[in-house]
């Protein structure tokens, strides 16, 4: 499957199978977020949850793991085999047939990975004693038409959104808007008709298909500053220019940044600079939400960045047209779409360079400021009575008081960032003053909060980024990693 709406339609399909028993299991990649992002733990999970939801599989798994341990940190390959595959075809035979969901495996960050997975996967439709079929949804990238290219015609069968008929896709628009916006004509006393035939007919126009675009244009005449009709009056007068094949949502995004960012101070040029610090504002706290490794609530995301809360939400606020921002302050803010992370990131789409988000840039400043929390660490985070407790005996919340979520965050993702940054010299200073002074801090860091093997593996690939690159002796002489 492919197009535009696949993670909507396949959570409504894993939500209706799990009504009906029916799912066996299910995984949605999310590029850049934490373990989603990825491919490492993709066949564990799907095994776990198999044997939940087929306990007749549980001591086959189980076997598995006792027969090694290291399963793992092995390749897709045995585990596939070892923990998925090869239960299957000794499990009793079962009547029951089961789906596995997979959602959006273009966001998995590996294109050998994903072909590997989509050839693994096949294999089950040799399977006798329990039948297992794969719901499987992805953009209709390259690596995805090689990966199903490979696969025999009987192996697997194609449902393109693209190819539904846009007349079809069309009408569905126009309920959508007609439907939606009514509520506003009543609620606001607006005039009759409103919004009038062929205002509904240059919506879905500019929609060209995109379900995306008709969500974004709704909730930006909902939420918006102004009044319903002047929403709908700045997006019916937005540039249609764009060339690319997005130019109708690029076009949206645009105007509602603009519009909600800026204000009406937009056009003009005596505010250039008090717009400059607006979309500075903006690059730095949604640019740090769109390559973030993980989300969290805007007060802890004001804490990461270290700038006042109300600055954070004030910006968050004003974008709830593409943000989802909770009125509950303990849950995490996230996008609603991808398409406007990809928008942001591509200079080529996002006309208005005020608002273009620097991938590298946001990574090393991110970088800094989770050095800068960590380096505040200090021996015996959570006071504890005496040395040699174990973690089962702390309680959560002393943890979660003791290390803030945003300092979680820092513990486990600085490497990351620094990674995919644009390191400089003097970051390798930081890290190396950092780890000569705080490198047992961090570590019983991420011994409370369950992450000290990721730890180890951030100082084994410390050690392999530095022994290539910038000036390995001068970082290794003065510190030993091993």
């Amino acid at each position: 499957m492919a197009g535009t709406g696949k993670s909507t339609i396949s959570r409504t399909v894993a939500q209706n199978l799990a009504e009906r028993k029916r799912l066996a299991a299910s995984f949605f990649f999310t590029r850049g977020k934490k373990d989603i992002s990825h491919s490492r733990m993709f066949f564990t999970t799907i095994a776990a949850q198999l044997a939940n939801s087929l306990p007749v599989l549980r001591p086959f798994i189980s076997d598995a793991i006792d027969n090694n341990s290291a399963i793992f940190k092995r390749g897709l390959r045995e585990q596939w085999n070892q923990l998925i595959l090869n239960p299957l075809k000794n499990a009793p035979t079962q009547s029951i047939r089961l789906v596995v969901v997979i959602d959006a495996l273009d966001e998995c960050d590996s294109m050998e990975d994903i072909q590997l997975i989509l050839l693994l996967l096949a294999e089950a439709k040799d399977l006798e004693t329990v039948r297992i079929k794969i719901f499987l949804t992805s953009r209709p990238e390259i690596p995805i038409f090689d990966g199903f290219r490979q696969l025999s015609g009987e192996a697997y069968q194609d449902f393109i959104l693209h190819n539904i008929p846009l007349d079809t896709v069309n009408a569905d628009i126009s309920t959508f808007f007609v439907q939606k916006l009514s509520p506003l004509k009543a609620k606001h006393g607006l005039g009759t008709p409103w919004p009038d035939e062929q205002i509904i007919e240059q919506l879905v126009e500019r929609a060209a298909g995109l379900f995306i675009y008709a969500a974004t244009t709704l909730r930006f005449i909902q939420d918006g500053i102004d009044g319903p009709e002047e929403q709908l009056a700045l997006i019916l007068s937005a540039s249609k220019s764009s060339r690319s094949a997005t130019k109708h949502l690029d076009g949206i995004y645009t105007t509602l940044l603009q519009h909600s960012v800026l204000g009406k101070r937009g056009d003009e040029q005596e505010c250039e600079q008090e717009c400059e610090q607006l979309a500075g504002r903006f690059r730095q706290v949604v640019g740090s939400l769109v390559v973030m490794f993980n989300i969290m609530p805007a007060r802890n995301l004001a804490q990461l960045l270290q700038i006042p809360p109300k600055m954070v939400s004030r910006t968050l606020n004003s974008l709830r047209s593409v943000l989802n921002v909770p009125e509950n302050e303990s849950q995490p803010v996230r996008l609603f779409h991808l398409s406007f992370r990809d928008f942001l990131q591509a200079s080529q789409r996002c006309s208005d360079s005020r608002f273009q988000i620097d991938q590298e840039e946001r990574h090393t400043s991110l970088f800094r400021k989770c050095m800068s929390h960590i380096s505040q660490l200090q021996e015996n985070i959570c006071n504890l009575w005496g040395p040699g407790v174990l973690i089962t005996e702390i309680p959560s919340d002393t943890i979660q008081t003791s290390i803030l979520p945003h300092v979680q965050y820092a513990c486990r993702y600085w490497l990351d960032h620094w990674r995919l940054g644009n390191p400089r010299q003097e970051d390798i200073k930081t890290i190396r003053q950092f780890l000569e002074q705080h490198l047992l801090h961090w570590l019983e860091g991420l011994s409370l909060i369950g992450e000290v093997s990721n730890g180890v593996q951030m100082i084994i690939t410390l050690e392999e980024i530095l022994s290539v690159s910038f000036n390995a002796d001068y970082f290794s002489q003065e510190i030993v990693l091993t």
